[in-house]
């Protein structure tokens, strides 16, 4: 993994660095590439549970490098990563701002903690393009269709603040502390069965744009992996003997 993206395993959650601060940690193909090999080792390795992904040097990413995509660097993977995010949760933390791609990096993410102040939006219609890495998708389930639609055709970015009012920030933090207020939030997930987190994510996820019928069967498909697992049977032994349970994701 190159030097554009840091990994550090805290107990059972990994935290994600993306770390290009004299590009303010704007994708390249080194971070793209990065990332994803990130991503896969969070979904991959059963000792781990959730994830925190962050910025370095007070910025979370400020979008796109045009020099580096106009050089044709291999950004390839950032598509994967903004189509299918994490098999497990992630949680962004967001310091400074989380502009075009940046801001369609967070919303790739499960839950979003900001710090007081920072700024979000999607200004690409103020270079004659528009967020094309499902920023415009995903907009809407997160912050309603009016203010999306407003966010999306301004091109105007929103505080933290006002994104907390609408439901896309689901942590304040005061500036300096996402990182550790996110890694808070990604222990207490880790603290629970990961084939459980990891399901009840999916399904969480799979209310966008499906019906009941579709959500059931994805549920059913959850059900037998979940309920027979080891974990399954470690979960009430262990509330039987009044200890913590040991989790092995299997």
């Amino acid at each position: 993994m190159s030097d554009a993206i840091l990994t550090e395993r805290r107990g059972r959650v990994l935290v994600i660095t993306m770390n290009r601060p004299e590009a303010k940690n704007a994708i390249n193909g080194d971070l793209a590439n990065g990332l994803w090999a990130a991503v896969e080792e969070l979904n991959t390795d059963p000792m781990l549970t959730a994830g925190v992904l962050t910025g370095a040097d007070g910025a979370f990413c400020s979008g796109m490098d045009l020099k580096a995509f106009a050089k044709g660097e291999d950004i390839g993977p950032i598509q994967k990563f903004f189509a299918n995010g994490a098999d497990k949760p992630l949680v962004a933390a967001i310091e400074g701002f989380a502009l075009a791609g940046g801001l369609e990096i967070a919303l790739s993410c499960d839950l979003l903690v900001a710090a007081e102040g920072a700024k979000l939006g999607v200004p690409e219609v103020k270079v004659g393009l528009f967020a094309a890495g499902m920023g415009v998708i995903r907009l809407p389930s997160r912050v309603g269709y009016g203010k999306a639609m407003e966010m999306a055709v301004t091109g105007d970015p929103i505080t933290a603040e006002e994104g907390h009012t609408y439901g896309l920030i689901c942590r304040l933090a005061e500036p300096g502390s996402a990182l550790d207020a996110a890694i808070e939030l990604a222990e207490r997930i880790a603290k629970n069965a990961p084939l459980a987190v990891a399901a009840s994510k999916k399904i969480v996820r799979a209310t966008l744009g499906h019906t009941e019928d579709q959500l059931l069967a994805i549920q059913g498909e959850m059900y037998v992996p979940v309920f027979t697992s080891n974990d399954a049977k470690e979960g009430p032994a262990a509330f039987a003997e009044k200890r913590q349970p040991n989790w092995t994701g299997t």
